[in-house]
C-alpha cells in the first residue's frame, strides 16, 4: 500500500476504535479528509484508498482541483471549510457539495442565491466560534439559534448542522457544550418543522478526534495525518464586495 494509503487505514482504526470504547458505531462519525495544500494527485490517491469526502479551504484550489477531477466529480463529495468571502460565494456555491464554514446571514442568502437550480440542494453548517477567540471565524454559541431560524427558510440549501474549531487542547467538557448547543437547536428546528436534515456536528481534527467523537462528533475533519505535512500556503483573500 502507498503511504496514503496507510495513513487513511490508520486514521480511519482511529475512529474505529474511539467509537467502539464510546458505544457508537463506525457508521456514525464521517471521515472528512483535508487536502488544502496537496495535489490533486494526492486527492486520487486517497480515492482509490477508499475515502470519497474531501474539503477544501481555498476557493481557487478548491475549484481547480475539482476541475482536474471531474472524471470523480460524481463519486466525491467536496466540503468547503474556510472563511467565506461575499465575493466568493458565486463559486462556491456552483462548485461544492457542502460549505461548513457560514456565520452571517448574508453568505446563506448569497449562498442560496447563487445555488445553480440543476443541482441538489447546498448543504450548510453555521460556523459557532465556541472558545472565544478573536482569531477565529464564526457567530457567538448565543447568536446561533436565530441565525440558524433564519437560514432554514432559505431555498436551494439545505442546513444540516453546525461545526466548530476547538481551541487547542480544549476539554471534553467544552466540547460537549458544543453538543448541547446543537441538541438544543435541533429541538427548535423539529418544533418549527423547518425544511431541514439538522444532523450535522462537525467538531474534531486530528489532535482531538478521540474527545470530539466522545462529544457526539458526526464529522471529524483530518489533513497531515492522511496527506502528510502540508505545502506552504497561498493565502488567496480580497476585499469583499
Amino acid at each position: 500500500m502507498s503511504d496514503i494509503s496507510d495513513q487513511l487505514f490508520s486514521v480511519k482504526n482511529q475512529i474505529s476504535q474511539a467509537c467502539t470504547r464510546v458505544g457508537r458505531t463506525d457508521e456514525s462519525v464521517h471521515l472528512i479528509a483535508v487536502s488544502k495544500t496537496h495535489p490533486a494527485s494526492m486527492v486520487r490517491e486517497a480515492f482509490v484508498a477508499g475515502q470519497k469526502e474531501f474539503a477544501e479551504n481555498y476557493v481557487q484550489e478548491g475549484t481547480d482541483k475539482i476541475i482536474e477531477l471531474e472524471d470523480l466529480r460524481k463519486k466525491i463529495i467536496w466540503h468547503f471549510i474556510g472563511p467565506v468571502q461575499s465575493n466568493k460565494t458565486r463559486f462556491i456555491a456552483e462548485s461544492f457539495d457542502w460549505v461548513q464554514s457560514v456565520d452571517r446571514f448574508k453568505i446563506a442568502q448569497r449562498l442560496s442565491e447563487q445555488r445553480p437550480r440543476d443541482m441538489e440542494d447546498l448543504n450548510i453548517c453555521l460556523q459557532v466560534n465556541m472558545s472565544g477567540e478573536s482569531t477565529k471565524s464564526g457567530v457567538t454559541p448565543e447568536d446561533a439559534l436565530l441565525l440558524c431560524l433564519d437560514i432554514a427558510e432559505l431555498p436551494n440549501i439545505t442546513l444540516r448542522g453546525l461545526m466548530s474549531i476547538p481551541e487547542p487542547g480544549a476539554s471534553l467538557q467544552s466540547m460537549k457544550k458544543f453538543q448541547k448547543l446543537f441538541l438544543d437547536i435541533q429541538q427548535h428546528l423539529k418544533r418549527h418543522q423547518f425544511k431541514n436534515r439538522f444532523d450535522t456536528l462537525s467538531l474534531g481534527m486530528s489532535d482531538d478526534l478521540d474527545r470530539a467523537i466522545e462529544a457526539g462528533s458526526t464529522m471529524v475533519r483530518v489533513g497531515t495525518a492522511i496527506f502528510g505535512p502540508r505545502e506552504p500556503e497561498v493565502i488567496e483573500e480580497e476585499p469583499e464586495e
